[in-house]
């Protein structure tokens, strides 16, 4: 692997703000078809490596994210061996699958605070960490949702 610091450039041809024809209705073709394409992208079943804007920066932004971490991780595995890049990677994986929070706390579509330490980002304050999107979702209780979950 090559110790790249700037992602490789593969940048579109073309952009526009109009959405893709795929998921227009056959019958009305301006109009979108929600039975075919759903309501839209959602943020707690996008992966965070995918972009919900379809706008050139964001995925430039999440290319040169990618090719910092990897740049980090190959060169943690040339100063130190292979186990040092498996262990952190161990680490994530667990802290992503094991943590569970209430959406009163913010849910499982912020990372915790074991990630962004992992991940080097607990410093960081973004757009994601103050507005999450569900300002106007429906609020539950923290004793409705544990009562969910464990099927009661």
């Amino acid at each position: 692997m090559s110790l790249r610091i700037v992602p490789e450039s593969h940048p579109s041809s073309s952009f526009t703000h109009q959405p893709s024809r795929a998921h227009v209705a056959p019958s009305a073709p301006g109009l979108h078809d929600t039975l075919r394409a759903g309501v839209g992208a959602n943020p707690l079943t996008t992966p965070a490596t995918q972009a919900i804007s379809a706008h050139p920066l964001e995925a430039r932004l999440k290319q040169w994210e990618a090719t910092r971490e990897q740049l980090k991780m190959e060169t943690l595995r040339r100063t130190y061996g292979i186990a040092e890049p498996v262990r952190r990677g161990m680490e994530l994986k667990i802290t992503r699958e094991g943590t569970w929070k209430p959406l009163c706390l913010g849910g499982s579509s912020t990372p915790s605070i074991h990630e962004e330490i992992l991940t080097g980002r607990d410093g960081i304050i973004e757009w994601e960490d103050v507005f999450t999107g569900e300002e106007n979702g429906t609020n539950i209780s923290v004793h409705e949702e544990i009562e969910r979950k464990v099927k009661m």
